[in-house]
């Protein structure tokens, strides 16, 4: 890659399975399958040992704007160590420009309203979580179970939903293809109306992530 904090369209669908949304707004893909009921079900485990509320990083006065729990998983894990040399191979990122993997756990009427990936740049939090590593640059989803009811993933803009799928990766592009913060990846974590929902949260960032 020319920056090792990113990956690109042709690099990801070169990989077996990967699939692109046809849309010209982002670049957004998904791939089903990519990780085994196996090691869905230790990723599971973990979360449910270290599970916290989420936060996010610019309050808003809603209290009620992302109500699930989150897990920092260990990444001395060996379950993380699988899940990370399977991104790796998925999408060729550095793996010193990734965030620490997350895990979220929402129960029966949680959700994460609508909202992008990156940091907004007139955000009162943006030095803060900017200042060494930089812009978020790809984000890589994986759903660890089948929802009972709810708890899919709407692309507002244009109006595309993915249901949770056991072991289904989506991955998309923050950025436009001139390198401006894209808009169009909006999306909302719906609210899960029966049963739970774990996924797996990577993020990679413009420069190595060198936060202890």
């Amino acid at each position: 890659m020319a920056n090792p904090g990113e990956t690109s369209a042709a690099f990801l669908l070169a990989r077996p399975g990967v699939r692109r949304v046809p849309t010209a707004r982002l670049e957004l893909f998904d791939q089903p399958g990519f990780l085994s009921a196996d090691l869905c079900e230790e990723l599971i485990g973990l979360i449910d040992q270290d599970r916290r509320p989420s936060t996010i990083a610019d309050p808003n006065g809603d209290h009620y704007f992302r109500t699930s729990e989150t897990c920092d998983l260990n990444p001395a894990e060996p379950a993380v160590q699988a899940l990370e040399e399977r991104l790796l191979a998925l999408n060729g990122i550095d793996p010193a420009h990734g965030e620490p993997a997350q895990g979220q756990r929402y129960d029966v009427g949680q959700e994460f309203k609508a909202h992008t990936d990156y940091f907004e740049p007139d955000g009162q939090d943006f030095a803060r979580f900017c200042s060494v590593a930089g812009q978020r640059t790809w984000t890589f989803m994986i759903y660890l179970n089948v929802v009972e009811a709810g708890g899919g993933t709407r692309f507002k803009v244009i109006d595309k939903t993915f249901h949770p799928e056991t072991g289904k990766l989506l991955g998309w592009n923050n950025h436009r293809p001139d390198g401006t913060l894209n808009p169009a990846t909006l999306h909302h974590g719906m609210k899960v109306r029966k049963g739970v929902k774990y996924v797996i949260t990577k993020w990679y960032r413009e420069r190595p992530w060198g936060w202890e």
